[in-house]
């Protein structure tokens, strides 16, 4: 079923039909689109609460009324069911044309092809723009900004930044950089590691040095060595 020529006739027919109102109009399209979910069967079930929710109309009577009147004037056939358990049933009359019938399969292949392929195509240039904004900075205030939002020294960020800028942005000079946040995490790891062993390493010196130095002026020359 090509949907795209049925919407067009359906359409036409609404413009040439003075008996519809808006309620009317968008029953039939709450219909048109539980059809749709359902893969366009030639019979298939609706819940009336989602179907009113969808066509945003808040009474039953009206409700009621439309799909009766849409019934009647050959938009549908309604199947009403008396089991609380079970939805009634719905069948909507097919709109295109014979023309349009007899070449639409390999239409409507090409028309569905077209819109999945731009579909897909449409996604992967999101995902390679993500991609592309994870991989790098846009410059160097980004990642100052990125720093000062962790609450991490500036210069950091500065000497971070320019590290990899002058790498071309890969580690090892081979594997791009998939996400430069991680990275910068990464960074900063290391920068905080660099700075505890320095001043571990910085307080034992000075108590050698303090051992090593440390000259007692007046010695009792009366104890044992």
């Amino acid at each position: 079923m090509n949907y795209i020529r049925h919407l067009n006739a359906v359409f036409e027919q609404f413009s040439k039909d003075s008996r519809l109102n808006p309620s009317h109009v968008s029953l039939y399209m709450a219909l048109f689109q539980y059809w749709n979910i359902n893969r366009f069967p030639e019979v298939f079930y609706i819940a009336r609460e989602e179907v009113m929710a969808m066509a945003k109309i808040g009474s039953k009577a009206t409700y009621h009324r439309c799909l009766r009147r849409l019934d009647e004037w050959q938009y549908l056939q309604y199947m009403p069911s008396h089991n609380p358990f079970k939805g009634s049933k719905i069948r909507l009359f097919h709109f295109c044309t014979t023309s349009d019938t007899t070449t639409g399969t390999s239409s409507e292949q090409v028309e569905v092809q077209e819109l999945v392929s731009n579909i897909n195509n449409n996604k992967q240039i999101k995902t390679e723009n993500k991609r592309s904004k994870e991989r790098q900075p846009q410059n160097e205030d980004a990642v100052i900004n990125f720093f000062k939002k962790n609450k991490w020294p500036i210069m950091e960020g500065t000497k971070f930044y320019n590290h990899y800028q002058g790498v071309g942005w890969k580690v090892g000079r081979k594997s791009t950089i998939e996400d430069w946040k991680a990275m910068a995490k990464k960074w900063m790891l290391r920068a905080m590691e660099s700075d505890r062993e320095g001043a571990f390493f910085g307080r034992s010196n000075n108590k050698l040095k303090k051992d090593f130095l440390d000259i007692t002026i007046n010695k009792n020359y009366g104890e044992p060595l």
